[in-house]
This record gives C-alpha cells, sequence and structure tokens, in this order.
C-alpha cells in the first residue's frame, strides 16, 4: 500500500487569538488545500488556553507531499500571522491509523510524542497497534488513533481523540500507564504530552491494516 503523508504546522501565541487561527484554517486552509492534486484532508488541534494550535495536512503518498510544499506556504505563514508566532513544520509518514468513530463537536484529543533509536521505530509502531490499539476500543468515547513517524529522527507521534473531554479525562490512567509504564518498557522516550480540542476533523485518512 502507498504510504501516505502528513504535514504538521504547529504554531504557539496569545490565547486570544486561537480561535480567530481556527475559523481561518477551516474556512480558508481546508477548501484550498482539498483542491490540490493529492490532498486527504485537514486537522486542527487547538489549546485555547495555552494559544497552543497544531494544523495537519494529509497527504496520499510523498510525491503529493512535495508537489505542495510551495502552495502551501502562504496558508502556514497567514495562519501564524493571525496567531503571532512562528510555524514549525514538520514531514511525517503515516505509520497507522485506526477510526471507530469520527470526531465530531466537543473531541478532545490527547498527544504523545516519543523518541526511540531511528532503527527501532517499526517495533514501537507494531507495539502500539497490536498492544494499545485494541484497548483502545473498549473505552467509552474512543473516536480514533493515528501513529505518525519521522524514521530518520526516531520521532513518533500518536493522537488519540475521544468524543468529549470527560471521556478524555476518564481514559487519563490509562495515557499515563503508557507514558509511565509501556512507551518505556519499548525503550520509547516520552518528549511530551498534550490535550487539545479537535477544533477541526476533516483528516480524511483511512484505515491501516
Amino acid at each position: 500500500m502507498t504510504e501516505m503523508r502528513a504535514r504538521s504546522t504547529e504554531i504557539s501565541g496569545p490565547p486570544g487569538s486561537v480561535d480567530a487561527a481556527v475559523d481561518h484554517a477551516r474556512d480558508e486552509v481546508l477548501p484550498a488545500v482539498q483542491r490540490m492534486a493529492g490532498c486527504l484532508g485537514l486537522s486542527v488541534l487547538a489549546d485555547r488556553a495555552g494559544g497552543r494550535c497544531i494544523v495537519t495536512t494529509s497527504w496520499r503518498d510523498e510525491a503529493a507531499l512535495q508537489d505542495s510544499r510551495e502552495d502551501v506556504r502562504p496558508f502556514a505563514e497567514r495562519t501564524a500571522a493571525i496567531l503571532g508566532g512562528r510555524p514549525e513544520v514538520q514531514e511525517w509518514e503515516i505509520a497507522a491509523m485506526h477510526r471507530v468513530l469520527d470526531a465530531g463537536e466537543g473531541a478532545r484529543a490527547r498527544v504523545t510524542w516519543l523518541r526511540t533509536a531511528p532503527d527501532a521505530v517499526d517495533r514501537a509502531v507494531d507495539a502500539v497497534r497490536l498492544s494499545l490499539m485494541p484497548k483502545l476500543d473498549d473505552l467509552p468515547g474512543f473516536c480514533s488513533v493515528s501513529v505518525m513517524v519521522r524514521r530518520a529522527e526516531g520521532l513518533t507521534v500518536a493522537a488519540v481523540s475521544y468524543d468529549s473531554r470527560a471521556h478524555a479525562e476518564q481514559a487519563g490512567e490509562g495515557a499515563r500507564e503508557f507514558r509511565e509504564e509501556f512507551a518505556p518498557a519499548m525503550g520509547l522516550e516520552v518528549l511530551d504530552s498534550a490535550e487539545f480540542d479537535v477544533a477541526v476533523a476533516h483528516l480524511r485518512v483511512p484505515e491501516t491494516s
């Protein structure tokens, strides 16, 4: 199967500017990128209290990702200007996607950034796919989990979404066990973990096997 790709643009700024940035991404950026060849969709994660946004676009393959770089740059710069911050852009391989429900209004996501040895990335992804994903299916309000990697750097980011803040909070103990027990046992260093509102849920990445 073709290896799908994603581009994430993370921006931090004054908390009061987050809603305007979300509106811009939904109303201006999403329609524009959907017209680009090979684009699958777009999502926006927003920390309204902390002033942090992550805009992610998904792409059919590496060629589509590369071909879009210059076309999407002005949109990233405009979103950053609205937020009053500098965009940090990273490109990823989409290693796994499992979706039970589409994230609707009020959905919440917990994102965890991990690092391991570059040659151990596949083992880490397999561990998440085989050990963590089946457990998530049983959690109340679970919507989806995605795993993206930057193999050369040994970086992995896992995003788990729930249909509400309440259900995300209920799953907090399992998330803590993942960070403090499961991840270290797999040789994964937890770099960061944060929670966001799922402000725009239109990434449209198909399920992976």
